[in-house]
């Protein structure tokens, strides 16, 4: 079957604002090093005034990985709520320059375009200051048979269900692509997303969901297990593909009984963990998309997230794969 594009992604539409601060900015605006903290419309105003030089990004979990899909020369489409200000142009305008199709027009009325205030220390770490706007305007009727259409995969985010009509855009989303041939995957987003929506969660991933991205403590935290052997054990006995990422051990990949287990790359420096998680579903869907092995999969997913922690943002760069062996 021919499909429009390999990766569509439904999830929260969020600008990193990207800046480099000292220990006393973090003071003034009572932000604890390495935190992130949901904030409100005029805390965010307060902070943007306040910071210096910025870099201004489309941003969130799974629109990271759309643009490191994209980056990676895959083609990819984008669902996800922005206002039409400022922020908003920022977001669709970046995706689009990387080739992703927007699938949604901003918002005419409402909250503003969602951001993260990313706070980079001295030593790299960051504290995220979080405004989510927009992005939870995304709603049951922004889910169309054109909107959605006929990729290869979709891609929704677990972030998705603290959204109000959420659960059933994401429904709405699976029934559209089982009609089409499409298969459904879903990023877990956070262990603390999990115990929000583990019955919900459960749910989806037993009947609606193919193929599952996650990191180990976010799987423990849907199945209840406190292991990684008790994990696959019960992995093993769902019609599910799931990539679980394990940090410095690695990843290993679960199709009942085949199961693969892939060593993590040694690294010289670790820069910045963030995005790491996202790049490896970007390279893993890559190659899943390009009907490669699941130990090639497995492999692209770890070089991406590799290459992803020895830098400062979790953008893939474009062609990273191109000189992979």
């Amino acid at each position: 079957m021919t499909h429009s594009v390999q990766l569509l992604g439904i999830s929260n539409a969020i600008v990193d604002v990207l800046a480099h601060v000292d220990q006393a900015f973090l003071d003034v605006i009572g932000a604890p090093l390495g935190s992130m903290t949901l904030i409100d419309e005029h805390q965010a105003h307060d902070i943007y005034l306040k910071m210096g030089p910025a870099t201004e990004m489309s941003g969130g979990s799974v629109a990271n990985t759309i643009a490191g899909f994209a980056n990676l020369g895959g083609s990819s489409a984008y669902i996800g709520k922005v206002r039409d200000d400022q922020l908003g142009d920022i977001f669709n305008h970046d995706m689009e320059s990387l080739g992703v199709n927007i699938r949604l027009d901003p918002a005419a009325s409402g909250a503003p375009t969602a951001r993260s205030h990313v706070l980079i220390s001295e030593d790299g770490q960051r504290t995220m200051q979080t405004y989510l706007g927009a992005c939870l305007g995304l709603s049951l009727a922004d889910i169309t048979d054109a909107t959605v259409g006929d990729p290869k995969a979709l891609l929704l985010e677990g972030y998705v269900w603290d959204i109000e009509e959420g659960p059933a855009l994401a429904k709405k989303a699976a029934e559209i692509a089982r009609q089409n041939g499409t298969a459904v995957s879903l990023s877990l987003s956070d262990s603390y997303c999990v115990e929000r929506h583990r019955e919900s969660f459960e749910d989806f991933v037993k009947n609606d969901a193919d193929i599952v991205v996650a990191d180990e403590d976010e799987i423990n935290a849907l199945l209840g297990t406190d292991n990684i052997d008790a994990a696959v054990e019960k992995l093993a006995s769902l019609d599910v593909l799931f990539a679980v990422t394990r940090s410095e051990k690695g990843s290993v990949i679960v199709h009942g009984h085949a199961i693969v287990e892939q060593e993590a790359a040694k690294v010289d420096q670790i820069v910045d963990t963030t995005g790491a998680g996202d790049a490896y579903a970007a390279g893993f869907l890559y190659g899943w998309a390009n009907d490669r092995p699941l130990a090639e999969c497995a492999q692209y997913g770890t070089y991406c997230a590799t290459k992803v922690i020895q830098q400062l943002g979790g953008r893939i760069e474009k062609g990273l794969l191109d000189n992979f062996s």
